[in-house]
């Protein structure tokens, strides 16, 4: 119930403030927001597999953010500045992954569900 209020709020706050994004920062945010997804994807996957570490979630969720991010400005520092599709294709195709097994795991919670009397 709490993260559900977590975010909840957040999204409340994020709508009622005011702000943008600079242009220049657009690449930055996308892969950053698409790493936190994809670790928030990964940890609703690990707590369906019973094998959930918040203290990994949490390092996880900053540490592949700041990675992405990372490697977005290396792209840019280099003259690459295409080098955030690379982050963009990786971190899909694990949100994709994540997603299809998570959507297993649920089925086969719904067939015990169901079978069971």
């Amino acid at each position: 119930l709490a993260p559900a209020c977590g975010l909840i709020g957040g999204v409340l706050i994020a709508l009622a403030l005011p702000w943008h994004v600079p242009i220049q920062y657009g690449n930055y945010l996308s892969v950053a927001l698409l790493a936190g997804l994809d670790t928030i994807l990964g940890g609703y996957r690990a707590g369906l597999e019973e094998r959930f570490d918040d203290h990994v979630f949490v390092t996880g969720f900053f540490i592949n953010m700041l990675a992405a991010t990372a490697l977005v400005w290396l792209g840019d520092l280099i003259g690459l500045r295409e080098l955030y599709l690379a982050a963009v294709v990786a971190l899909g195709m694990r949100m994709f992954t994540n997603l299809g097994i998570v959507r297993r795991l649920l089925v086969a919670r719904m067939r015990v569900f169901r079978e069971t009397p």
